[in-house]
């Protein structure tokens, strides 16, 4: 099948997919069908091909929005700039590369998802429904196996007290105050609560990132919520989080102030961590293909919801400590190294 991996990565860097995906996601159909391939697009908006047969089955996987605000392609020698260069329509015309040149060696499916940025909620809905040996989920890694990441979700501490006239303090039960010894024991919490620090991916974090309270300069405020970002580790899930940090928090509060911990979304939205086995069949394949490191990966994805299904990894061409910045971009060489790299693994694993 002949598809040019860098023609179709300029044209998906072109094509603005920061506030809605559809003309992102017309471009990837358009693409599979010129190649002879007949893709769906299912009510959750992913996009689903498959070529091959049989045992063993390989999922490739990444997503099709990106981050606000929309940069224009440039390109310069091998390296190519824009919104998207490298998180994730790098990894996203790497792997399209790779489904589409591999011989497979049993079946490999390609399944785009929609809003990794923001809800997941393509993932959640299709990671349990393939019947998969492993997933590889295309992100920037540098070319690096990424076999294991922290979670993330975000909640909001809310204390609640009572208001009153600022003039006598003691007519009311002030809710800011009672956030000092809150934020404190946040920095508490893990040690207190939180499991230990994991083998691969080190402590787990809990932040405070926002704080609001009041409604007038002369009333005692009734309420002070507390926005915070927290990475996990194993084997705490964003189920379990928030009634345990609510638990410790009442510890350090007055009995007249109330606590409730609540996640900013629902918890199978929110990224859990995971680690996949550094010696596993597909991280040794990927890694002998790519000549990349076996480490963990830098920031939250969608390969969480997946890892629970089948030994997952993480990789793509690209560099996180750009992706989301003004100046994200991915140097060419590699998008086709990383499409050649999983080309390899479709064929051999």
């Amino acid at each position: 099948m002949t598809f040019d991996v860098i023609d179709f990565h300029r044209r998906a860097v072109e094509t603005p997919s920061h506030e809605d995906v559809a003309p992102m996601r017309s471009l990837v159909v358009e693409t599979l069908q010129d190649a002879g391939v007949d893709p769906r697009v299912d009510e959750h908006g992913v996009v689903h091909a498959t070529r091959g047969g049989g045992d063993p089955h390989l999922v490739l996987n990444t997503h099709i929005d990106t981050v606000a605000p929309h940069i224009p392609y440039e390109r310069d020698g091998d390296t190519a700039r824009g919104r998207g260069a490298c998180d994730a329509k790098g990894p996203l015309a790497s792997l399209v590369a790779a489904f589409l040149r591999a011989d497979p060696n049993g079946t490999v499916t390609l399944a785009i998802t929609p809003d990794e940025e923001t809800a997941q909620s393509g993932a959640v809905a299709v990671a349990g429904t393939f019947d998969a040996d492993g997933y590889i989920i295309g992100e920037p890694t540098g070319l690096d196996v990424c076999m294991a990441a922290r979670g993330q979700f975000s909640g909001t501490v809310t204390l609640s007290g009572a208001a009153g006239h600022a003039a006598d303090p003691a007519n009311g039960t002030n809710a800011i105050r009672a956030a000092g010894p809150v934020l404190q024991a946040l920095d508490s919490y893990d040690e207190a609560h939180g499991p230990a620090p994991d083998s691969t991916l080190g402590a787990p974090t809990l932040t405070p990132t926002m704080i609001e309270g009041g409604e007038a300069i002369n009333q005692i405020p009734a309420e002070c919520a507390i926005t915070i970002d927290r990475r996990s580790v194993p084997p705490e899930t964003a189920a379990e989080f928030p009634e345990s940090l609510a638990a410790h928090l009442r510890e350090v509060c007055p009995d007249e102030v109330t606590v409730d911990v609540s996640l900013l979304g629902s918890p199978e939205n929110f990224d859990d961590p995971f680690v996949t086995d550094a010696d596993d069949p597909l991280v040794r394949a990927l890694a002998d293909a790519s000549g990349g490191a076996v480490r963990a990966f830098g920031a939250a994805t969608e390969a969480s919801h997946f890892a629970p299904h089948a030994p997952t990894v993480v990789f793509g061409p690209g560099d996180l400590s750009v992706a989301h910045s003004a100046d994200e971009y991915v140097e060419l060489g590699d998008v086709q190294r990383a499409a050649d790299a999983v080309t390899d693994v479709i064929e051999t694993f």
